[in-house]
């Protein structure tokens, strides 16, 4: 069974050719325009991971998408789910806002920039998907 990828991200070229290159690599590719949208998916079709983009319908949409799933009550079923933000901002959230305590709240399991470095992302994923497919076994 192949492991299914949820992609959180209001570009719909940057989605399809992550789709294409996810679903060449025996990837499942469910898609989410928005971060309300990506939360009701991740409750309806429960992925193995979540890739998310921070800036979407807000500047802050991913961050938002990462704290529901880590904090809030009604996401916690799914907080094993690997969270890997993807976005164009160079700094991760420790990097980006170093002083403040609520960075521990949007913190994704791992970051990454665009343009993706496709081998590095396909192996974090890989790992990524590794971990929570023996967390939920």
């Amino acid at each position: 069974m192949s492991a299914k990828v949820l992609l959180i991200d209001d570009d719909q070229d940057f989605r399809a050719s992550v789709r294409s290159l996810l679903e060449g690599h025996g990837y499942e590719v469910l898609e989410a325009a928005s971060g309300h949208e990506g939360l009701r998916m991740i409750v309806e079709h429960k992925p193995d991971a979540v890739l998310v983009d921070i800036m979407m319908e807000t500047s802050v949409e991913g961050y938002g998408v990462t704290h529901a799933l880590k904090y809030l009550d009604e996401y916690a079923e799914y907080r094993q789910i690997p969270v890997l933000m993807v976005s164009s901002i160079e700094e991760s959230p420790d990097e980006r806002f170093p002083m403040s305590p609520e960075a521990e709240m949007i913190r994704p399991d791992r970051y990454l920039t665009k343009p993706l470095d496709i081998p590095k992302f396909l192996e974090v994923l890989e790992r990524s998907v590794g971990v929570s497919k023996r967390a939920s076994s």
